[in-house]
């Protein structure tokens, strides 16, 4: 069994970023793809898996080398349990880094701690990056105060969680 695994949802590059396609941000698509190619750029040469319903998304993390765990789930957090349950057996520890980061340089670097580790936005509110063992009962809860909820979690599940609220990953594209 492999330690640690990336996993890097990402969404159709043709509909990502939907707010800041609304406020008139020209060229949305090729913004999405270029975050996401930073991210998986990072993370090399860790072990990267990226987790997608998208078609041009699997086709482009496949032309970059990396793995794709190709899913059907309607939502984020359906997505990544299901990833979660499929890979446990496999890794070690999941890390789900968001694929549109600001600045993800140094992924690859990343040595969290034993227990939960949850990068959060630059609000202190959100999750971009979260570090799960595997073999637990986790529940993702991605969305509005996703980082409260997973810290929540880690309590419930009586697991030592590590908060990091400083770091250049918690600046992400949503605006």
């Amino acid at each position: 069994m492999v330690d640690d695994v990336f996993i890097v949802p990402i969404k159709s590059f043709e509909v990502a970023k939907e707010r800041l396609r609304l406020g008139g941000v020209p060229d949305v698509t090729a913004l999405a793809r270029k975050l996401a190619l930073g991210v998986l750029e990072s993370c090399s040469p860790g072990q990267v898996i990226v987790l997608s319903e998208s078609s041009d998304v699997t086709a482009f993390a496949r032309s970059e080398g990396v793995e794709v765990l190709e899913s059907t789930a309607s939502n984020l957090n359906e997505a990544v349990q299901r990833a979660y349950g499929q890979l446990s057996s496999r890794f070690a520890r999941l890390i789900i880094v968001h694929g549109d980061l600001r600045y993800p340089e140094g992924l690859a670097d990343f040595k969290p701690d034993v227990g939960i580790t949850i990068v959060t936005d630059h609000l202190g509110v959100g999750t971009n990056v979260l570090v799960v063992p595997t073999k637990t009962n986790f529940h993702f809860s991605y969305g509005p105060r996703s980082a409260s909820l997973h810290q929540g979690e880690a309590k419930r599940l009586d697991i030592d969680c590590h908060l990091i609220t400083d770091s250049q990953w918690r600046f992400d594209v949503d605006e």
